[in-house]
């Protein structure tokens, strides 16, 4: 049973409701602890010799990381500056305990990575943009300077990697879910308490054109108590860039999925707004499967879809992609596209600049 099926038939029962409160208590506990600790200097940090920006969240999925650390990417290398990625590779099947690097042509399959590094790989295959992935980011921002020679590293998904030192950390937050229920992991979605926000530099609201301006306003003033006094806000919208013919390997322009009658299927952290861009680009959802984030799809799974789709195109995400196994191909008949996005700061691009380029010590110019 997937995760969120477990919390939810928990939540269902009153000795589920305890379990999961008293566990999320004990998961805040230490989750403060392990902060305190830090801040004190009680466990060991470590500072390399290049600027680190670090994009992550406080909460489990939804915000749009992997979106922003693109966006990161684009805009340093119009810039003119090398740029490695640091991703820890969550849920990946396959461990071991080198760094795995993205970076040229080689077949490397998402089993070794995770799915989000292997689609920052291939969006950015042949710009030169190494992402290297190990749950040591140390051993793999070494390996980065050795190797690469970046002039600025992005730690994806590292807000609560305390033991690599930055100059920046830029702390995403779903509008739609902004405090993940306002409890801690398992109860809840936060992964740190909201007082983890001290650490931050800046504070993007991302989807924010999904909710009223009073509600993002209320979010942002209750941010505002969390955050220091050097704590900068924006704004940002997930907008959709071009449909990927999986099978053909070719680009569409969005109007391609217009008067379509489509059946869509995804596993991500919040699959409400894929859903509802393919609506506002015109399709006919007929359709929908969601599925737990990170799922790995089965044949059966697949086969399943196929049997009931009626031959109409079937829409997932990039993301989710890699995730299809070996032989989708021979499974799902006629087309099979993908919808991409990308991220648009909207409002505070001057702080969003400010924290990737020149906040701390070692600047960019």
């Amino acid at each position: 049973m997937p995760l969120n099926e477990q919390r939810k038939y928990m939540k269902s029962r009153l000795w589920g409701r305890m379990f999961l409160r008293v566990f999320s208590w004990i998961y805040g506990g230490a989750a403060r602890l392990r902060s305190t600790a830090y801040a004190l200097g009680m466990l060991p940090t470590m500072r390399l010799p290049v600027r680190i920006v670090c994009i992550g969240n406080l909460t489990t999925g939804g915000t749009g990381k992997t979106t922003a650390v693109l966006l990161a990417v684009e805009e340093l290398l119009e810039r003119k500056h090398k740029v490695a990625v640091l991703s820890r590779g969550y849920q990946r099947k396959k461990t071991s305990e080198g760094v795995v690097v993205l970076l040229d042509s080689r077949e490397t399959g998402w089993e070794e990575t995770g799915d989000e590094p292997w689609m920052m790989h291939k969006i950015l295959e042949g710009r030169d943009v190494p992402v290297l992935v190990s749950p040591d980011r140390i051993k793999s921002g070494r390996t980065a300077l050795k190797y690469y020679a970046p002039q600025i590293l992005l730690l994806d998904d590292g807000f609560q990697h305390q033991r690599l030192r930055r100059d920046a950390d830029i702390v995403l937050i779903n509008a739609l879910d902004p405090f993940g229920g306002g409890r801690m992991l398992p109860d809840g979605n936060l992964r740190e308490p909201m007082s983890a926000l001290r650490r931050a530099h800046l504070v993007v609201l991302t989807h924010a054109d999904r909710v009223p301006a009073e509600r993002l306003e209320e979010i942002e003033r209750e941010v505002k108590q969390y955050g220091k006094s050097r704590l900068r806000l924006a704004r940002a919208v997930h907008k959709p860039d071009y449909v990927f013919d999986l099978k053909r390997n070719q680009h569409h322009k969005l109007s391609h999925l217009n008067g379509k009658r489509v059946a869509c299927f995804s596993a991500i952290g919040d699959p409400r707004p894929f859903e509802d861009e393919l609506r506002r680009l015109g399709a006919h959802l007929e359709q929908v499967w969601r599925f737990p984030d990170h799922h790995p799809f089965t044949e059966q799974e697949l086969r399943s879809i196929e049997n009931v789709r009626n031959g109409i195109p079937v829409v997932t995400t990039l993301k989710d992609f890699p995730r299809l196994g070996g032989n989708w191909r021979e499974i799902l008949s006629g087309e099979v596209l993908a919808l991409t996005v990308k991220m648009e700061i909207t409002e505070g691009r001057e702080h969003w600049e400010e924290a990737l380029l020149h906040a701390g010590s070692r600047k960019l110019s």
